[in-house]
């Protein structure tokens, strides 16, 4: 099987792009490396508006979504799991008013809609918190380290929300003196879920850490530099969960709770 994608230059020229998969022949399934070089076509294959450019993962075939199912990240590759937090670290209520924890999220924050960041809130930060970070991962991204979305550092801890579309989007300056990271496309920008058809449930993991002292990021801060700086200031954490899927339903990923933080009700 040849998955081709074309990508458009200024020039209007097509170029194609030819991804061959491995199949592994005594399992007769595709191997994980495919899986990244699947995604770095799809990164190459975008369409403009303005000076935004958007993953076009929903124009991929279903079936190559089927086939990649057995294919994920995992939660347990979640900044949140992976920091291997100290003991006795405070836990911090996170909470949409959009969705509730590990419900689905409306597509009006998703690719199918506006694309807009959905509206989150917290409490019970620790005393001694001097900022927030936030940062949403796809868990279930057919890649080997989760998919960035968004990230958002130094957010002022007595506002307690973040509204609807405080994180820039396409069409959508979002709101004023927030300082966002980057996202797996390289963009300081809210990257709406986009599964590929067929792949089954994702699981949306929205992380908000609270630091201990006010660091000075990088002008667009990635993963890595986020990851550093919990790793030396995190004091609480707090995990809420959203999904999102596209067509075939046939395969469910089951509810995992949470390790460490709690989901506020609203």
């Amino acid at each position: 099987m040849l998955v081709r994608a074309g990508r458009k230059h200024d020039s209007g020229a097509m170029r194609v792009l030819t991804v061959a998969p491995r199949v592994d022949r005594r399992t007769r399934e595709f191997v994980p490396d495919f899986a990244t070089q699947l995604l770095r076509c799809v990164l190459q294959v975008r369409h403009r508006w303005g000076g935004y450019t958007s993953c076009m993962l929903e124009k991929l075939p279903e079936v190559i979504g089927q086939a990649l199912q057995g294919v994920r990240a995992g939660l347990d590759n979640i900044v949140f799991n992976t920091l291997g937090m100290r003991e006795g670290m405070g836990s911090v209520e996170l909470a949409s008013t959009a969705f509730a924890d590990h419900a689905p999220l409306p597509a009006r924050h998703t690719a199918d809609g506006e694309g807009v960041s959905p509206p989150l809130q917290w409490r019970g930060l620790p005393a001694g918190t001097a900022s927030l970070l936030l940062i949403v991962e796809d868990a279930d991204s057919p890649t080997p380290n989760p998919l960035v979305h968004a990230i958002v550092v130094e957010l002022e801890p007595e506002n307690g929300t973040l509204v609807e579309g405080a994180i820039p989007s396409q069409d959508n300056e979002g709101a004023p003196g927030l300082h966002v990271g980057r996202n797996s496309a390289l963009q300081t920008l809210w990257l709406p879920p986009d599964p590929p058809p067929g792949h089954g449930v994702h699981r949306y993991a929205f992380q908000l850490f609270a630091l201990g002292l006010n660091t000075a990021f990088s002008e667009t801060p990635g993963r890595d530099e986020v990851v550093d700086v919990l790793r030396e200031h995190a004091i609480a954490s707090g995990l809420l969960v959203g999904t999102y899927e596209r067509s075939d339903g046939a395969i469910k990923i089951p509810n995992v709770e949470p390790q460490g933080g709690s989901a506020m009700a609203v």
